[in-house]
């Protein structure tokens, strides 16, 4: 498949990231609230995270080639590599700023007029969110799901901003207002760890989750009562792409006319199965003992 057209879904958070730029901006020129800054700086870290999606969805669109002979998919785990340093770089900023203004208390002005601004950056982001989340799960694509979980930490982060300035106004207690913002700087500490980790998984050629494990599995079942055995299965995912590795253990007296049919009806209903899945398959005469000798991934001598 195809997987260009993805990008489409970068340059929605694109437009959007540079939207709730402004209008966070001008909520904190209005308030002078160093949790609106935050929230504000946030949007920029989101829009060069949407850049790097971009570059990257392109780069992990292209087809196999001489050099990347299993395709260029992991790209996509730089993207959300970068994206989780770059939320690492903006929640120290903004905990700096946040201790500043522990120091020197300053007042919020026209909280009501900020606060109108800041919640209609959020509801973009929101529903920006909505979107990503549901285009990255359905062509399961890191990176749109890494933007769609920072975009939604944003709109938590928000929320928790607009409701400390509304406490500011209703209380006066001014240092509300830098203490929230160092809670959404450790709240965003976390969305970095957490995309960091699993860029980091990817990189290492990590298994199949626990689900699709469990599919490719019930495929084998299917073919055990014809005198069928596995072993030596083997899967990782490459962001947008599965790779399964399994060898099928035949009779012996079959042709291999007959085992290679079999291996081909294998790897069509893998694939049937799990969408995205490149299968490869090693057929082994099931009652011969160098059949077992390969079953570790160092194979034996």
């Amino acid at each position: 498949m195809d997987r260009y057209f993805l990008t489409r879904y970068a340059w929605l958070s694109i437009a959007a990231a540079i939207a709730t730029i402004a209008l966070k901006t001008l909520a904190y020129l209005l308030t002078g609230s160093v949790g609106l800054l935050s929230d504000a700086v946030e949007s920029i870290v989101n829009l060069l995270g949407a850049m790097i999606a971009l570059t990257m969805l392109i780069i992990a669109a292209k087809p196999p080639d001489k050099e990347h002979n299993y395709g260029h998919s992991k790209a996509e785990y730089f993207s959300s590599a970068a994206e989780g340093l770059l939320i690492l770089i903006a929640s120290l900023s903004i905990a700096y700023t946040a201790v500043q203004r522990l120091i020197h208390i300053q007042p919020i002005e026209q909280a009501p007029l900020g606060l109108a601004v800041s919640t209609l950056a959020s509801l973009i982001n929101f529903f920006v969110s909505l979107i990503l989340m549901k285009a990255g799960r359905n062509f399961h694509s890191i990176t749109l799901e890494a933007d769609a979980r920072h975009l939604m930490t944003d709109v938590y982060t928000s929320i928790g901003v607009i409701f400390a300035v509304a406490g500011v106004a209703l209380t006066g207690w001014f240092i509300l207002d830098p203490i929230v913002a160092l809670i959404v700087a450790a709240n965003i500490l976390w969305s970095a760890y957490q995309l960091l980790r699993r860029s980091a998984l990817g990189l290492m050629d990590t298994a199949l989750d626990v689900a699709d494990q469990k599919i490719v599995e019930q495929v084998l079942d299917k073919y055990k009562g014809e005198g069928i055995q596995f072993h030596a299965l083997r899967t990782r995912q490459a962001a947008g792409r599965r790779f399964v590795s399994v060898h099928v253990l035949v009779p012996g007296k079959w042709s291999t006319h007959k085992s290679h049919h079999i291996a081909e009806e294998i790897e069509a209903d893998i694939r049937n199965s799990l969408v995205d899945t490149t299968v490869f398959t090693h057929i082994e005469p099931v009652d011969d003992p160098l059949s077992y000798q390969d079953m570790d991934i160092d194979r034996q001598k």
